[in-house]
């Protein structure tokens, strides 16, 4: 238990470092996005390849993953036809807000919490795989038939997915993993030493983003979406994962305890770009974002008092 709250006051104590730079404007208005595409497109790759090719290929693709995409596919569900009936969204928008509900931040802050909470980074693998090779895609290809703007074609869905820099450092490592394959001393300590940059980087970043946040804001007009989107992915999705990973899979203890603190992690932020990007929801994505960045790691804390590992 305390090992679990040390991990947590770990990563708390450099997302409010992140959070002081930014209020402080240490490193200039563009500080965030710099480190993201840092973070995106070299140092995670990296250290996910580092990782993933000293690693066991079937505890990657193994159960984790499929609770991972179980739980999130239910809980798409489970929102977009609230909305649907209920609210009377029409279909991109609920969709946007499926994909806020569903979609966790399995980069920005599932590696560090992967890291210093669960001890292994292979934990995070099966959700970042999942949410890049699959999620993203089938929302893209429901929001693509919903709307008249920004048509992608199967074949350029694929190949902007096999570019994804994340999946591609994934795949590659598990390719060394499998084969038995090693990188030259030459080339591994480099390769080591760029990853090493990517979560110290992801958690200042994050912090920074959490400055000037104010959501669930009266004229927006979508409260009740942002609440419900908000729940279902704090408690709804993690129960989920509990109750597939307990009574489906057989999952116990510290595997357990995983699927469990990797459900609850908060709102992606990249579900506001995809949102940004049709014109459809964006104050749903941009307010899910928030709450669930502001309130996920306080509550995912309880998780191991209420679950044992």
């Amino acid at each position: 238990m305390f090992g679990v709250l040390s991990g947590f006051a770990v990563v708390w104590t450099v997302i409010l470092v992140g959070y002081a730079v930014g209020r402080a404007g240490v490193l200039g208005p563009h500080a965030r996005y710099v480190l993201n595409r840092l973070t995106f497109f070299v140092a995670s790759p990296a250290l996910l390849f580092t990782t993933l090719s000293d690693s066991e290929p079937a505890t990657v693709l193994g159960p984790a993953l499929w609770v991972a995409a179980l739980s999130a596919a239910i809980v798409a569900l489970v929102y977009f036809l609230i909305t649907r009936w209920w609210l009377r969204r029409e279909p991109a928008e609920a969709a946007i807000g499926s994909m806020s509900a569903a979609t966790v931040n399995s980069a920005n802050l599932g590696i560090p919490i992967a890291v210093y909470v669960l001890n292994d980074i292979t934990q995070a693998a099966p959700v970042i795989l999942f949410q890049l090779a699959l999620l993203s895609p089938v929302f893209l290809t429901i929001l693509d038939s919903t709307t008249s703007a920004h048509r992608t074609t199967p074949t350029a869905m694929f190949v902007q997915t096999a570019r994804n820099p994340m999946i591609v450092g994934s795949l590659l490592g598990l390719v060394f993993a499998i084969l038995g394959w090693e990188l030259p001393q030459q080339l591994a300590d480099p390769v080591e030493l760029i990853g090493n940059a990517s979560i110290p980087a992801m958690l200042i970043a994050f912090g920074i983003s959490l400055v000037g946040s104010r959501p669930l804001s009266a004229a927006g007009g979508r409260r009740a979406d942002t609440l419900l989107a908000s729940a279902l992915k704090l408690v709804v999705h993690p129960v989920i994962a509990w109750l597939l990973g307990a009574f489906v899979f057989g999952l116990e203890d510290t595997l357990l305890f995983a699927v469990v603190v990797m459900a609850a992690l908060p709102t992606a932020q990249n579900v506001f770009v995809t949102a940004s990007r049709y014109e459809r929801g964006t104050v749903i994505a941009k307010d899910t974002v928030l709450v669930t960045t502001v309130v996920a790691i306080p509550a995912m804390m309880l998780v191991p008092l209420l679950l044992p590992h």
